[in-house]
């Protein structure tokens, strides 16, 4: 008889369905893992072998052949230890029932016990997708299961609870969600920024519509701190954005039950491009993906590799980054806010006043090419810190709250998901050219204003007009206007600088 046990492989931050099929008969002792297995899988052998001993058992002296179905793509990991137990425990003559149309997934030590696998959101969202009733996962992981309504999720601990259940009746563990934590008051918040209401604005208009923003200006004026304060600001997850994210973060092993708060991922310039944007010979998510529904700060960008940062073109577009191999084509999901801090030159002090640049001509301009002008043209908001005065630091009284900045961010996003849910858009960043002829009206002053805009600027691409009435149409949500008036254009175009790098009006070459 061939016993069938329901799995699943990650492709990405997704799961395709496994069959795995076992088969025990008469010949010489022997144990065979076909269908793509990766070496992981074939080593299993040896952990199912312990893992039965230690029930009391042992696999068959006789031919047992295990197929993973279909053939016709690599299996990874060790996920497929508990379900091919469980097949040669079935094939073996246990009854069936207490596991039928459950999904199975689980890596087993050598006494038996059962350990937590990647990839066990997108195991349940694809069990229910096909009509299981349920699945068996790592007890560590069943929190990621239970976030799937509708599902029964059964976590254990130890492979004694699957042969009890099959050999004498018992219940399997029922895994329950675990109740969802408050978030706790931020450690940072941006009442503790001084000065600085350019670029508290920007972060505003770009937290509120989802627009890239670059800051930079010399070292100490507040970029970094500035950044890592626009967690405090970002609305919150809903529950599709959640399971979204979860799923990535489920795929790489770093889920902990589902993620509640939106990402914030600052990788180091010295990044590769493979780890900034996925890939590996088994497509694995990278940095932008782990950004998805949240925020990715690159600080000291002209530091990164170019290449690095020119792959960030399309994901930045698409919102999706495609990784195609020889046998597959992985997307894995990037929508992401962009945020990227950077200093004038290598040394950062030129144009600002404060200390002589030390750089040479030609030092600065290999700093500044590290930033081509198509990725520069995808950053809506480009703003210049500039230092603060010691009054203004140490007399002014504090900033606004985060707490009263993010009243309104939600605000604004209300009115964005109900203008764009027609569209099947979220934000007003990430309308295409016919949503957002369709939903950003301009006034007929908008329209010349618009107009004499772009022929007194001379610079602004077909791309750059279209960014800048994204934005202007974020900051009208800000105000609570329907229509967008020249001044909300205005603003928005002020955003956009021709070299953001260059030294700011006023100030001394």
């Amino acid at each position: 008889m061939v016993a069938h046990v329901t799995s699943c492989s990650l492709d990405g931050v997704d799961a395709q369905l496994v069959d795995v099929e076992c088969d025990i008969d008469r010949g010489l002792p022997a144990f065979h893992v076909v269908g793509l297995p990766a070496m992981a899988v074939k080593e299993g052998a040896t952990r199912i072998r312990c893992a039965l001993m230690s029930l009391g058992d042992d696999l068959p002296l006789k031919k047992v052949t295990v197929n993973l179905a279909p053939a016709d793509f690599r299996k990874p990991g060790a996920s497929f230890d508990l379900p091919i137990a469980l097949a040669v425990l079935l094939a073996n003559g246990a009854p069936p029932h207490a596991v039928e149309n459950l999904l199975v997934l689980g890596e087993l030590g050598l006494d038996g016990s059962v350990r937590p696998v990647q990839g066990v959101l997108a195991s349940a969202m694809i069990a229910k997708q096909h009509g299981l009733r349920g699945v068996i996962v790592p007890e560590a992981s069943a929190a990621e299961a239970v976030a799937v309504d509708g599902l029964e999720v059964y976590g254990i601990s130890h492979l004694v609870q699957l042969s009890r259940a099959l050999m004498h009746g018992a219940e399997l563990p029922v895994s329950r969600a675990a109740p969802v934590r408050e978030a706790g008051t931020p450690i940072v918040d941006m009442a503790e920024v001084r000065g600085q209401l350019v670029a508290r604005r920007a972060i505003e208009i770009a937290v509120a519509g989802g627009h890239n923003l670059m800051l930079a200006g010399p070292p100490g004026t507040g970029k970094t701190m500035l950044a890592r304060r626009i967690p405090t600001v970002l609305p919150p997850l809903t529950r599709d954005e959640s399971l979204e994210t979860t799923k990535v973060y489920s795929a790489m092993g770093l889920a902990q039950g589902l993620v509640t708060e939106r990402p914030f991922r600052a990788p180091h310039h010295s990044i590769s491009t493979q780890a900034l944007i996925g890939g590996g010979a088994v497509p694995r998510p990278g940095e932008i993906s782990l950004a998805h529904n949240g925020v990715l700060f690159l600080d000291e960008v002209p530091e990164f590799a170019r290449v690095a940062l020119d792959s960030l073109r399309q994901p930045l577009e698409e919102r999706v980054v495609t990784i195609n191999r020889v046998h597959s084509t992985v997307r894995l999901p990037a929508s992401f806010l962009l945020v990227a801090a950077a200093n004038p030159c290598p040394c950062g002090w030129a144009h600002s006043g404060m200390r002589e640049c030390t750089c040479s001509r030609a030092a600065i301009d290999r700093y500044r090419m590290r930033l081509s002008g198509p990725l520069l043209d995808r950053i809506d908001l480009q703003v210049q810190v500039l230092p603060v005065s010691l009054d203004e630091l140490r007399r002014a009284p504090p900033g606004e709250s985060s707490a009263a900045i993010r009243a309104r961010v939600v605000e604004a996003r209300d009115r964005q998901r109900d203008r764009l849910a027609p569209f099947g858009v979220h934000s007003n960043a990430e309308m295409t050219s016919r949503v957002m002829r369709a939903t950003c009206k301009l006034t007929n002053a908008a329209e010349d204003a618009l107009h004499d805009l772009v022929h007194a600027r001379g610079t602004l691409t077909a791309r750059g007009v279209d960014r800048v009435i994204k934005c202007a149409r974020t900051i009208a949500d800000l105000d609570g206007c329907d229509a967008i008036d020249p001044d909300h254009l205005a603003e928005a175009a002020g955003f956009r600088a021709i070299d953001p790098l260059a030294a700011p009006i006023g100030a001394v070459a």
